[in-house]
């Protein structure tokens, strides 16, 4: 399974994909009137817990949340193009 996350030029300059693997379970809530896959909005907590299973991870964004229980995780920083932001040196 994979989740990806697209950049905000303002805060960093990377999209982020996060894949899991031996994933046991996985929830999507979303807000009533939005489609079940959808942009669930800017993240405002991000947290990885230890679980039986290895972790779970939580990601609660401003219009839904998502859990993923997993064996293991790995994270990949991807730069974006930015054309608002200076250019770095």
């Amino acid at each position: 399974m994979q989740l990806g996350f697209r950049h905000n030029c303002w805060k960093h300059e990377e999209d982020l994909t996060i894949r899991y693997t031996g994933v046991t379970r996985f929830t999507l809530q979303t807000a009533s009137d939005m489609p079940r896959v959808t942009r669930l909005g800017e993240v405002i907590l991000d947290e990885v817990l230890p679980h039986p299973d290895g972790c779970a991870h939580e990601i609660a964004c401003h219009t839904g949340s998502t859990t993923i229980v997993c064996r293991d995780l790995t994270a990949t920083w991807v730069e974006a193009s930015c054309p608002d932001q200076p250019q770095k040196d």
